[in-house]
């Protein structure tokens, strides 16, 4: 702990009001209860003088309530209180049967700063106070009026337990903290990585389709002399210049392409599907029990608009398949205000599944909708219905300018 921060109570952290509140009851109650046993027993059963009772009995008492926030500071009260206690009461004549070094409350309030230093201190601060512990209770035996007991170890036997019962509740409070952070960390990692195999997966995608724009232009730029009659020698070596630095940039686009594909994945050759293939999914859908209307869109969009449209349905339908199976579903594709929207609404499933169709799912779904709809600059909205059924609204923009 830094000194510029607050010393915290014991079990702060708790999420009970309750446990939070517990170490400070059980300090007030200890604290009351000791304090004018402590007076009693010292004055009048031990015989030491009122004044040097109320005394130690305030210097032992009264730090337990300092233990609930800094148990180490009220320990070194506390402590030397015992052992001054204990020197006190040489100077006065008391029956053997009684306990000394420590009188029974002496023990009591001991024991429970014993309890508070486990919960706070490292090992090492545990063993030094109860090394000091024994060390005092051997010591005093030296001197003790009536001769050494077993019961003069009492202290020693019952402060350790209580050092070794804390200091195993922190520990295991510890553990399961830090196993509860390594989780946090470990579910915001997994959502990282799948946010990032998205944008990977879409910049494959959309390096299909930009490259068959790049070689439509490539032979453009080749068969030109070819095409077009009466060209000039500098349109010539123009068309020539575009053709090879096309060329150029598809060469580097398949280094790029190598790069985002894994060793796994391997690049297939096909054209990119568009809206034209909209109606082919939602066909699949129908054959695997899901009965779906579907209004299509015969608009002209761009590939990538088309890409994106495509992998939204595809995904929406195949959460439909997993999750609601069977459910009515309705799939429409627009053109609205120079925005192209789609539309996936499912109802509730009318038997849901047993067991799921999938042990677990690799969360990829919605992240990859959203990523495209971002990229795309458009908006997405996804969430469940009231009736139990699923809500897939997108909107994407038609120009390619805007789809960046």
């Amino acid at each position: 702990m830094t000194p510029e921060e607050s010393p915290r109570a014991l079990l702060a952290g708790a999420s009970r009001r309750s446990v939070r509140l517990l170490p400070w009851g059980v300090a007030f109650v200890l604290c009351v209860a000791l304090l004018p046993t402590t007076i009693t027993v010292l004055s009048v059963d031990y015989g030491l003088n009122g004044g040097v009772a109320g005394a130690l009995a305030v210097a032992q008492a009264a730090p337990l309530l300092l233990a609930v926030v800094r148990p180490l500071p009220a320990w070194y009260v506390i402590f030397a209180a015992d052992v001054a206690g204990a020197l006190a009461l040489l100077t006065v004549d008391f029956d053997m049967r009684l306990l000394w070094p420590f009188p029974p409350m002496e023990i009591v309030g001991y024991v429970g700063l014993c309890l508070a230093l486990g919960l706070r201190e490292s090992r090492r601060t545990l063993l030094l106070v109860w090394l000091a512990t024994a060390g005092a209770s051997v010591g005093l035996g030296f001197v003790a009026p009536h001769g050494t007991t077993a019961r003069d170890a009492l202290l020693t036997i019952l402060s350790g337990v209580a050092l070794v019962l804390g200091g195993a509740l922190r520990e295991r409070y510890e553990a399961q903290r830090r196993l509860a952070e390594q989780e946090t960390i470990s579910e915001a990692e997994r959502g990282r990585r799948t946010l990032l195999e998205e944008r990977a997966r879409i910049a494959r995608e959309l390096h299909d389709v930009v490259a068959h724009h790049m070689s439509v232009i490539t032979v453009q730029a080749d068969t030109s002399v070819y095409r077009l009659d009466g060209l000039t020698p500098d349109v010539r070596e123009e068309f020539t210049s575009i053709a090879a630095t096309a060329r150029e940039s598809l060469g580097e686009m398949r280094r790029l392409l190598g790069v985002l594909r894994s060793e796994e994945a391997h690049g297939e050759l096909a054209p990119q599907p568009g809206l034209d293939r909209i109606g082919q999914v939602v066909e699949a859908t129908v054959r695997a029990g899901v009965p779906v209307e579907f209004a299509s869109c015969d608009a002209e969009v761009p590939e990538a608009v088309g890409l994106s449209a495509y992998r939204i349905v595809q995904e929406a339908l195949a959460n439909v398949v997993r999750h609601a199976p069977g459910a009515p579903t309705r799939v429409s594709v627009a053109e609205e205000g120079g925005r192209l929207a789609i539309l996936v609404v499912n109802g509730p499933s009318p038997e849901p599944p047993a067991a799921p169709l999938e042990e677990g799912g690799t969360g990829h779904g919605l992240v990859g909708m959203r990523e495209r709809v971002r990229l795309g600059g458009g908006t997405l909205e996804a969430g469940p219905l009231p009736d139990g059924g699923f809500r897939v609204a997108a909107r994407l923009p038609l120009t390619e300018e805007d789809f960046t």
